[in-house]
């Protein structure tokens, strides 16, 4: 359930000085994840914080990281542990309680087939109907529990994927870092996922631009599907439009359904989720993937604290936006 980023940030503040408060905006970024981040955020004393942030960021990877062989999950997938610590505790939490929200749609433990389709950290393997169905027999959340600080599993196959929130609550980390700095206004961008506190260096609310979910739409920012004004919350879109491959005339989206063992083949191109924090919005934006339109819309508007923007296909091809309630209320410009 990997999945891909599809962010772009509206207003990309560089150092500047903010002439009401006489305080700095400072801008970082770099890598991390396999990805990009850019930060920004109010400082009164002008005090850089990338260095701690990215000690930060590598702790973290070193704990969730499913391509690191030595990471906290990594021990647990290949059976050398069963150790947790407290980021996989506090994700394990969270996609269970999704899990059961969504009727199943989000699962950790979609890693085998994840990877027997090729969007894994393992290499693809020969699909066949039989190879699914054997996959299957290993892949559930009912097959894994968190007992005090261990994973318990019932089958030593079971393997755990938390590529669908890890990205998010390291967003949510970082923030905390500043919370604790006594830092009110900030945005984190991690992958593409964020989080905004309070305003810019010019005073306002930030805005997040969406983009378009064409096929291989690569560019962020190069066509926006919607901007969005974010303040004190946090975003996260999942879609199909980037990680896939086509085989014999036929798309397979990195998105998988942890019940048929598939990848999802619905009008449903890219979702759009706002929560409290990056975690949540991160991990319904792909379970909503997995539901498809109808379904993902109709939990969504019964979540409280949950907002979401859909983008689908009709029989026509053209690209159709549907909008939670409250949505509506923060969106500067659809198309």
């Amino acid at each position: 359930m990997k999945k891909s980023v599809f962010l772009f940030l509206i207003i990309f503040i560089i150092a500047s000085c903010n002439q009401t408060s006489k305080s700095t905006y400072i801008n970082i970024g770099g890598f991390t994840q396999g990805t990009t981040y850019n930060i920004t955020y109010e400082s009164q004393e002008n005090i850089n914080y990338q260095e701690e942030i990215e000690t930060l960021l590598a702790n973290f990877d070193s704990s969730l990281s499913t391509y690191n062989e030595l990471s906290v999950i990594s021990q647990i997938n290949y059976n050398k542990s069963n150790i947790t610590d407290e980021y996989l505790r506090i994700v394990f939490k969270k996609s269970e309680e999704v899990y059961k929200q969504t009727n199943k749609a989000f699962d950790l433990t979609v890693a085998p087939l994840v990877n027997a389709w090729g969007f894994g950290f393992r290499n693809k393997e020969e699909i066949t109907n039989a190879k699914i169905d054997s996959i299957l027999e290993f892949v559930g959340f009912n097959k894994v529990s968190l007992e005090n600080s261990l994973i318990v599993k019932s089958d030593p196959r079971v393997m755990l994927d938390v590529n669908a929130i890890a990205q998010g609550y390291s967003v949510d980390v970082v923030a905390e870092m500043f919370e604790k700095k006594g830092i009110r206004n900030y945005l984190v961008e991690i992958g593409g996922e964020v989080k905004a506190k309070g305003v810019n260096n010019k005073g306002k609310v930030w805005k997040i631009g969406i983009d378009k979910p064409f096929d291989n739409n690569n560019i962020p920012g190069q066509e926006l599907q919607a901007i969005v004004k974010l303040s004190n919350k946090s975003l996260a879109t999942s879609g199909n439009y980037r990680k896939f491959y086509v085989r014999d005339g036929v798309k397979y989206s990195h998105t998988i359904n942890p019940k048929t063992g598939y990848p999802v083949t619905h009008s449903l191109l890219s979702t759009t989720v706002i929560a409290n924090d990056c975690m949540t919005a991160d991990a319904y934006a792909t379970a909503f993937m997995v539901m498809g339109l109808e379904e993902a819309y109709i939990l969504a508007e019964k979540l409280s604290d949950i907002e979401a923007l859909f983008v689908y296909s009709d029989e026509n091809g053209e690209y159709i936006v549907k909008t939670t309630s409250a949505m509506d209320e923060v969106l500067e410009d659809v198309k």
